[in-house]
Formats: C-alpha cells, sequence, structure tokens
C-alpha cells in the first residue's frame, strides 16, 4: 500500500505534467488552458490512486478490479472534451484541446498507477505534436483556410454577383452566408463564410472588395482555428 507522501508526489507529478500541456493551449488563447489540464490530471490520478487503495483494502475478501473506476474516466472525459468543441456553420473548433484533455487523463492515470516513464514520455510526445507539428503541418501540407468576410452595406442594397466574381478570381468557394439589418437605419451586415485556398492574397481580395459600390466596410474574420 502507498504511503501518503508517495500519494502526495505523485499527483504533484501529475500537476506538473498535465501543466505542461495546459500551458501549451494556454498560450495558443483556448478556454480549456493552463488550469483547466491540471485539475484533469490530478483528479484521475486520484481517481487511480482510489482504486487502487480500494484494492489494497479489500485483497484477499473479493475480487476489486482496480482499474474499473479508472476506466470510468476515459469514458467521462468526453463529456468535457466536447465543452471544447464549437461548431460555428461550417467550421469546428477544439477537437485539438478536447484531445489533449484525454490525454491529459490518460497521463494522470499512468502517474497515478506508478507508471512514470511512460506518462513522461507520453507527456513528451503530446508536446511535441502540439508544438512543433502544427509547424510541420503548415509547411509540407497543404490546409484550407476557413474565414468569414464581413461587409457592411449603408444602403441595404450591394450586387452579390460582384462579390463573387472578385472572390472566383481567387478559386474561392463560398460555404453559406447571413444578412442581417442594421438596428436604425437601412444599412446591412453580410457575413460571408468562406473556404480559401491560400491566405496569401487576403488583403489584396478585401482591397478589391472595399472598392465596390456601396459597400462601406468589409473586415475579414476568422472561423476556423483548431
Amino acid at each position: 500500500m502507498l504511503s501518503d507522501y508517495e500519494m502526495i508526489i505523485r499527483l504533484c507529478l501529475a500537476a506538473f505534467l498535465s501543466g505542461l500541456v495546459g500551458y501549451e493551449r494556454e498560450i495558443h488563447g483556448r478556454l480549456a488552458g493552463f488550469r483547466t489540464h491540471i485539475l484533469v490530471g490530478v483528479g484521475s490520478t486520484l481517481i487511480m490512486l482510489t482504486s487502487m487503495h480500494i484494492f489494497d483494502i479489500y485483497r484477499g475478501l473479493s475480487t476489486p478490479d482496480p482499474g474499473r473506476i479508472a476506466a470510468q474516466v476515459v469514458s467521462g472525459i468526453g463529456f468535457l472534451g466536447a465543452g471544447t468543441i464549437i461548431r460555428f456553420k461550417a467550421s469546428v473548433r477544439g477537437l485539438t484541446t478536447a484531445a489533449s484533455l484525454w490525454t491529459v487523463a490518460g497521463i494522470g492515470l499512468a502517474v497515478g498507477a506508478g507508471v512514470f516513464a511512460p506518462a513522461a514520455a507520453a507527456t513528451a510526445i503530446v508536446l511535441a505534436t502540439l508544438f512543433f507539428l502544427n509547424r510541420v503541418e503548415k509547411i509540407m501540407i497543404r490546409k484550407d483556410w476557413y474565414k468569414s468576410l464581413e461587409i457592411e452595406v449603408p444602403g441595404g442594397v450591394v450586387r452579390l454577383e460582384e462579390i463573387r466574381d472578385v472572390l472566383s478570381e481567387y478559386d474561392i468557394e463560398i460555404k453559406d452566408f447571413d444578412a442581417k439589418r442594421i438596428q436604425g437605419c437601412e444599412g446591412m451586415v453580410l457575413r460571408i463564410n468562406l473556404k480559401l485556398l491560400s491566405n496569401e492574397y487576403d488583403n489584396e481580395i478585401i482591397s478589391k472588395i472595399r472598392q465596390l459600390k456601396g459597400v462601406a466596410r468589409a473586415d475579414w474574420k476568422v472561423m476556423s482555428d483548431i
């Protein structure tokens, strides 16, 4: 049976390893960041330690499974991960954060079970994936860019055909759009969700849109940042 000192050491180690992953999420502005990852890691470690403690208490009296309670963490953490996933029309955000939370729960269980080396190795792999593979992905893998084009039309009239002509010059695909009236006037705000092959010509595109007759304002709004 583990001593209280050994359990506290494992909880602290889980907090440290989970915090490293959470720090990466935090600096990228994710809602589930530093504190959330630490809580998930420490919580799953405590559950694993509790499961092992129950097993030690009833050893010989019955046949308890030390992994039974801990197994519920793997499925239960999905609810927390689902809360970090946001769907906005044609885009989805938060998948990577949900995956990191699920992995941190696994790291916590491993630390609680005393599997320190694999837990540390898993933390290193997760950090390498989040920090470095993101850059490799941008360089080596062609990525579609999802953005929203927000256009303000004071008079309430705009020639959508002209906007579509500008976008077609850059092989931009229109996913969907909506229009809202500006309160107190006849103006409208159009929000067009787009899929681009590159963000190289963003300034050029927005400049051409602003030159169209009837357009008072045009700006980019990022749709997706998974």
